[in-house]
Formats: C-alpha cells, structure tokens, sequence
C-alpha cells in the first residue's frame, strides 16, 4: 500500500504544480496574499488529490486499513497530554534553536523570528485557517507518516524510517527541533496502533492551538516566545526551565511508545509473510 507509492512521482508532480502556479501568479500580477492562498490549495488539495486519488484508486482499502474510529477513544487523554508538551518543546526549543543561530548567523535568525502575518482578506484569511488546521494535517499525515515513512522503512529499517521522515518533516518547518520530534512521536503512535488517524487528530490539535494563539493579546505570552534578539536573553531562564522539562517528558513519550515496537512489527511481517505463502 503505502509502500507502493513512488516518493519520487509525488517530488514531480509537486515541483511541475508549482512551478505552473509561479508562472501563472507572475503572468496575471497577483499580489502576496492571494499567492499564498493559491499555494495552499495546489500543496494541499491538488497534489493530494492527484496523486493520492491514484493510488487510492489503485489500492482502494488503504483508507479503510489506515484510517478509523474503532479504539481511538481511550487514546484521546494521551494525544492531548502529548500536543501540550510538543507545544511546550517546540517554544522552548525555538528558543535554544534561535540562541545557538543568531551569533553565527544572525540574518538567518531574523528569518526564524520573522512572523508570517495572516491575510486580511476575508476569504483568504478562511482558507489559510482551514489549510492550517484541517487539510495540512491530514496531507501531511499521509505523506510523512504514510508515503516517507513507509517507504524508507522498505529501504533501510524500522527506525531508519522513523528518523529520516521526522528529520524531512522537521527541515521544512521554521522550528526544526520540535518538528523533528513531534514528526518522531507521530511516527511511533501511528506504528503502535496502526491507526493513521491518531496522528491527524494530534496534528489537527496542535495546529489549531497554534491558530488560536495567533489571534491572541501578546502579552499573554510573555516570556516564552521569541519575537526580538532581546527576548533571547530576558526569556532564557522560563524557556530553559521549560525546555529541561519538555525534554523529559518527551523522552517519556518516546520510551513509551516505541517499547517492544521492533519486535512487534517484526511479528506483524512474519504473520504477512505467512499469509501470502
């Protein structure tokens, strides 16, 4: 199933769409805004829908093997309990991430700290919320820890897997630590259950915090977000204090997780190999 789906048609098709995007936005003069917008659709309903509508056509009981209801409820304690500490990590982190950048390149820790502004448009503003929160996870979900991780699983091993696909996953986020950990434990959950929708509830929830605190006063997040090189210094202590704790019970999630998962899986492929002889 997701073992048959080609990284490199999904890289194709992914550089051809955007490229026809860029050419089109640049012939017709649009502005920033309505750009972005287009490129949230092409990135998350296009592409998915081309190349996974293939392989869904193709392989019509992956959703229904992946993806469902059955056992998520005893699950729902944990994944909150989980985006509450990634979200914890993933600020504190940003900040190690920030403090170790800016002395040896301080334009690219402006870049980190340099906030992207959500449209004014009405419209757009709805469509950038819902790529955000809603389609982001779900597509990202199935290509991170369906296609990636699967595939180089195929190549390498279990945690080879694991790793390389949390280590893309958090390359293309602005903060890359806690990405990469985040990408590791969905990894692990989806692995422990089988079950693909655990983590794009996960994924869901912790975008949309991330949305709501967007639209929150400033100053109810004094002391733990990086804005300015000042901020550096005057929040390294709460965030240091923060990062220590996240760390610990992220590696408690972790242990957790992937305790006997090795072993487990290799008895899943041993039951598979069984059945197809």
């Amino acid at each position: 199933m997701f073992e048959e789906m080609k990284i490199r048609y999904l890289f194709a098709l992914s550089v051809v769409s955007l490229l026809v995007l860029v050419v089109f936005t640049v012939g017709v003069g649009v502005n920033e805004e309505f750009f972005g917008a287009a490129a949230n659709i092409v990135i998350y309903a296009i592409i998915p829908a081309i190349f996974f509508g293939y392989y869904f056509n193709k392989y019509p009981n992956v959703i229904r093997d992946t993806v469902f209801f059955k056992g998520i409820k005893p699950w729902g304690p944990a994944i909150v309990g989980i985006v509450i500490v990634s979200i914890v990590l993933s600020l504190s982190s940003f900040w190690l991430l920030v403090f170790v950048v800016d002395p040896i390149l301080p334009a690219f820790a402006d870049f980190l700290m340099t906030e992207v502004p959500m449209p004014t448009n009405p419209v757009l503003l709805v469509t950038e919320i819902i790529a955000i929160t809603i389609l982001g996870p779900i597509v990202e979900e199935f290509v991170f820890r369906g296609v990636f991780l699967h595939r180089f699983m195929k190549k390498t091993s279990m945690w080879g897997g694991i790793l390389i696909s949390s280590i893309l996953f958090g390359v293309l986020h602005a903060d890359m630590i806690g990405a990469f950990l985040f990408g590791l434990i969905a990894c692990l959950l989806y692995l422990r259950t089988g079950n693909l929708l655990l983590p794009i509830l996960m994924h869901i929830l912790n975008n949309t915090l991330a949305v709501i605190s967007s639209f929150l006063p400033a100053s109810w997040f004094d002391g733990v977000v990086i804005a300015t090189r000042e901020d550096i210094i005057n929040n390294a202590s709460t965030l240091s204090v923060l990062l220590v704790i996240s760390s610990i019970l992220t590696a408690y999630i972790v242990v957790k997780l992937g305790k006997g998962l090795s072993k487990k899986r290799e008895e899943a492929m041993s039951a598979l190999e069984t059945i197809s002889e």
